[in-house]
């Protein structure tokens, strides 16, 4: 039972090692490209979204036959 045990343990620190050493390099590479890439889409959708808003209220308020 201990030998499983050491041996789970021992896959489980290479597999957080491989993550950590290889697949998260790319990442550290780029550093905050990305980060700053969805913070500037994300205001921009916000501005889409708000403006589309804008024309559904004044449609809205322009049509009498709406339900309030």
């Amino acid at each position: 039972m201990l030998y499983k045990f050491k041996v789970m343990t021992e896959f489980l620190y290479w597999l957080g090692h491989f993550v950590q050493d290889y697949l998260f390099l790319p990442l550290e590479m780029v550093g905050n490209a990305p980060n700053w890439f969805f913070i500037i889409f994300a205001f921009l959708l916000l501005g889409w979204w708000m403006k589309l808003q804008k024309k559904y209220n004044e449609e809205a308020e322009a049509d009498p036959k709406q339900l309030k």
